[in-house]
């Protein structure tokens, strides 16, 4: 079986599935250009939890979590089916690692997840599941959990990590639109990370906040978190250093920059 890449996105706004722009239309075409997979772990910025837990619903309910947004995205539903032995197997790769996780028999798929998976994969006949995120743990945590899925790579199952590139939400305040410029602060830590990545550099990147203007692009972690996961995979295979497959910016504030490992 062909070695699957892994991947990062960053999910945007959830009104990304229904804007026109060029984020929308990089993650439609993204599912395409990858091997297809047996199965999707996404691991989401939206589901914190104090330790590793791997959704096993059957059938994943759609969760809109978010409020205030237009109803058309509240009548959406992802109604992929999940892969619950899948997600055994990744508490067991966990638990073989030193890394304590449970299975969530009922969880479904937050907007970290479905948004782009429902672009990705609009026909919703790849199973799919969540894995948590633990936030007080930091970059070498979620390093460790990406070495220990490693093997899942050769398994069939995609490794997704859904987040965002700068997050700092504080000044959506000052929004005007979607294609607002992008803030003077967005681009050096934009521009940062995509050399980081692209060095394979671990300790800077787990270093983020300490980069230029990382604090202000990252009041908070769990929006960056996700990219360690995907990234450790890589590691664990002698992939570290990964490539920018996308690039843009939507409302001045969020850089909708994607990651691949080990994607030819």
């Amino acid at each position: 079986m062909q070695r699957l890449p892994t991947i990062f996105v960053t999910h945007g706004a959830p009104t990304l599935i229904l804007d026109d722009c060029p984020a929308r239309d990089f993650l439609g075409a993204l599912g395409r250009q990858l091997p297809r997979p047996k199965a999707v772990v996404c691991v989401s910025a939206h589901w914190e939890a104090a330790r590793a837990v791997a959704s096993a619903a059957p059938r994943p309910q759609t969760i809109h979590d978010f409020y205030g947004f237009p109803q058309a995205l509240f009548e959406m539903r992802y109604p992929a089916p999940g892969a619950p032995a899948v997600a055994g197997r990744v508490a067991g790769l966990l638990h073989a690692a030193g890394i304590s996780c449970v299975v969530d028999p009922l969880r479904g798929l937050d907007h970290g997840a479905w948004v782009p998976l429902k672009l990705m994969y609009p026909e919703h006949d790849v199973p799919a599941f969540q894995l948590s995120v633990q936030t007080p743990l930091g970059p070498a945590h979620h390093v460790a959990m990406g070495k220990a899925l490693a093997p899942l790579r050769d398994e069939g199952v995609l490794i997704l990590g859904s987040g965002s590139a700068t997050h700092n939400l504080a000044d959506f305040r000052y929004v005007r639109g979607l294609a607002d410029p992008a803030r003077p602060y967005v681009k050096p830590f934009d521009d940062w990370l995509v050399k980081t990545v692209e060095a394979g550099d671990e300790k800077g990147l787990a270093g983020y906040e300490s980069a230029p203007e990382g604090r202000r692009n990252h009041p908070t972690p769990e929006h960056f978190l996700p990219i360690f996961v995907p990234f450790g995979a890589a590691l664990a295979a002698g992939e570290g250093r990964g490539r920018a497959i996308h690039r843009s910016t939507t409302y001045g504030i969020i850089a909708m920059t994607a990651f691949a490992w080990g994607m030819a």
